[in-house]
């Protein structure tokens, strides 16, 4: 076994104060245990580090030694521990964030723009991804998703209101081929579909009627893991396609867009920052969570 780290800082104190009194007053112990701390230290090495008189406190040439190889290092664990206990105090340090994709109200230009505003010692790096992401394992501080699909031991915060996904498509289309008059309509259509990552099945489409949910597997013509993609092909006629209300609003506001199959595509809850459940929550991610909680969303 190799000699206690805590035996060596002892040591490095005594090398320094040249005195067992003043190593034990500045680490509030004993005289008599910095003293076992040496001898333990000695026995370990198996040479003698430091000589000792009733009047002072001297290094052998080993204490010597070791004392000039070890004392830098400690010095930087020192500065490293100061520098954490900095990060305690005030929000800084890189942010990690894995954002879903549609997520549209959280990566907003304004959203981000003014958090980044407001703190800036931290470095924001946020991944917009899809895919079935742990942020504990890939070193995320938090993620942005559905409530539905958080895992039960993270803390959950709410990024706004309820969400509603619905099924647009363009005038154009209706004009060709008709609306469904129900889900079970859009086997005969042409649809656009929506996948997280390649090898993904398509999205399953979502509905509700008189309380009861179910999804339908379309058959996409087309599929993506684009929404803007899905967005331009609808307008241009080619399907109808599934998505949250917010993405498609300023194209349904020019008229570019309509929406089908509304009775069926009630509210749900929306988009939540999780992390993972921690009693000393970092500052960098404390200052987001409270401007979350603070910021309006239109």
């Amino acid at each position: 076994m190799g000699p206690d780290l805590n035996a060596l800082t002892i040591f490095a104190l005594v090398a320094e104060e040249r005195s067992f009194r003043a190593a034990a007053d500045r680490l509030g112990v004993t005289r008599s245990a910095v003293s076992q701390a040496i001898k333990r230290l000695e026995e370990t090495l198996g040479i003698a580090l430091v000589q000792r008189t009733t009047r002072s406190v001297s290094l052998t040439e080993a204490g010597e030694r070791l004392y000039g190889d070890v004392a830098p290092a400690l010095a930087e664990m020192r500065a490293a521990i100061e520098a954490t206990g900095h990060l305690r105090d005030r929000p800084r340090g890189q942010l990690r964030l894995a954002v879903s994709s549609i997520a549209e109200r959280f990566l907003s230009g304004p959203f981000l723009a003014r958090f980044v505003e407001a703190n800036p010692e931290i470095q924001l790096d946020v991944t917009v991804t899809d895919e079935d992401c742990d942020i504990v394992t890939e070193g995320y501080d938090a993620g942005v998703r559905l409530g539905e699909v958080i895992q039960q031991d993270m803390i959950a915060v709410l990024v706004a209101g309820e969400e509603r996904q619905i099924i647009v498509c363009a005038p154009s289309y209706i004009d060709r081929f008709g609306a469904p008059a129900h889900p079970k309509d859009l086997s005969g259509h042409r649809c656009i579909g929506w996948r997280p990552a390649p090898k993904v099945a398509p999205y399953r489409w979502e509905f509700t009627e008189q309380g009861r949910e179910f999804s339908v597997d379309v058959v996409p013509e087309v599929t993506t893991n684009d929404m803007a993609l899905m967005i331009k092909l609808a307008v241009a006629g080619a399907g109808l396609t599934c998505g949250l209300e917010e993405s498609f609003r300023p194209w349904i506001a020019r008229g570019e867009l309509v929406t089908v199959l509304g009775d069926y595509c009630p509210p749900f809850p929306g988009f939540y920052l999780y992390y993972p459940s921690r009693r000393n929550l970092a500052p960098k991610l404390r200052a987001l969570v409270n401007h979350l909680q603070r910021f309006r969303f239109d």
